[in-house]
């Protein structure tokens, strides 16, 4: 098996600098499209062998790890918050949760019973597979943003008064999805995932003040008993690099790092410690390819050759990404890390 991720997660010395990408599996590709043609992505997510090949078809780029195909709202349903995704407003929640007696009737769902699915899809996919999967799952902050705001939002004002002005609502709520999200993905990893990642897509929101109070006490419990797992677990939140320094006190052994900061800034404050992910913006996947690759060579840059570094975007492949240019830029990857591992390994004169 091609282990270069695991290695590079554990601050383990590689040949080369090992590529996946989040949103690795999706719309870009003609594959996908033509089985979005004939199911529905709840439909594509709820069928094992559709998941599973679905998570394959990136492969052919060379990539160094594959993510299982699912999404972050699924523990919603069973939880009793059902959804749907409504053709340009993506993911709605039929009915918002905003008060202390909505937050109580959240069940605290049982994966192998309510998220089966998922846990097969894993295990067809760890009997062919030559790289590691990850599993995933949404952090609890973006969990609660859309049960609260009933779906996207730019402001997060229903989710921002919850969490202030009802603490003990907001608290509630953070330790259902923690317990669940807990559940969740030690569940995956039981499966066979050999890593997994919690996305939090919309912690971004909050100052440091109120991320702090409010929310890493839930995510310092939730990545604490994750880390007995032994696997690696990503720590990912986009939109506030002011966030950087508590998300990393919050836990994970390996810090997902968003476009917004640079890679060696972050790593420093993050700590040598851990293992970085990134962050190529993922902006920079419809440049010319020459473009691309500057930027690329700018991120490698910034990890110079240190041990700990996994090549990524600072957030998903977008649906505009020609298809050889993902390929390209994983064969870029692998091709000019080495050299730079090489200098670093040259002793100062």
């Amino acid at each position: 098996m091609n282990d270069r991720f695991l290695r590079a997660c554990r601050l383990e010395p590689v040949d080369s600098t090992p590529v996946w990408f989040m949103r690795q599996a999706g719309r870009y590709m003609p594959e996908y499209r033509a089985l979005r043609a004939r199911y529905s992505m709840l439909e594509l997510c709820r069928t094992p062998e559709l998941a599973a090949e679905v998570t394959l078809q990136p492969l052919r780029f060379g990539l160094d790890a594959a993510i299982v195909f699912a999404d972050i709202l699924l523990p919603l349903e069973p939880m009793g918050a059902p959804f749907e995704f409504a053709a340009g407003e993506g993911p709605v929640i039929h009915h918002p949760i905003r008060d202390l007696d909505a937050i109580d009737r959240l069940r605290l769902v049982d994966p192998d019973e309510s998220l089966g699915y998922v846990l097969q899809a894993i295990r067809i996919l760890r009997s062919e597979l030559q790289v590691p999967l990850i599993g995933f799952a949404g952090a609890p902050f973006t969990l609660a943003s859309y049960l609260v705001e009933g779906g996207r939002s730019s402001q997060f004002a229903r989710t921002r008064r919850l969490m202030l002005a009802e603490p003990e609502a907001w608290n509630r709520l953070m330790g259902k999805l923690t317990e669940v999200v807990r559940r969740f993905l030690r569940a995956q990893i039981e499966a066979g995932a050999q890593a997994v990642q919690l996305f939090d897509s919309w912690v971004g929101a909050l100052g440091p003040d109120d991320y702090a109070c409010s929310v890493a006490p839930h995510m310092r419990t939730l990545l604490a008993d994750l880390e007995t797992t032994g696997v690696p677990v990503i720590h990912f939140g986009t939109g506030n690099p002011a966030l950087l320094d508590p998300m990393a006190r919050a836990g994970g052994t390996v810090m997902g790092i968003d476009w917004r900061v640079r890679l060696d800034d972050a790593w420093r404050r993050v700590g040598f410690h851990k293992a970085v992910q990134g962050n190529l913006d993922p902006a920079v996947m419809i440049a010319p390819r020459e473009v691309i690759q500057c930027k690329a060579r700018e991120v490698l840059a910034q990890a110079a050759g240190r041990p700990g570094h996994v090549f990524n975007l600072g957030h998903g492949i977008t649906p505009d990404v020609p298809p050889d240019e993902v390929a390209a830029l994983v064969d870029f990857v692998h091709t000019q890390s080495p050299s730079l591992r090489s200098r670093r390994a040259v002793p100062a004169s």
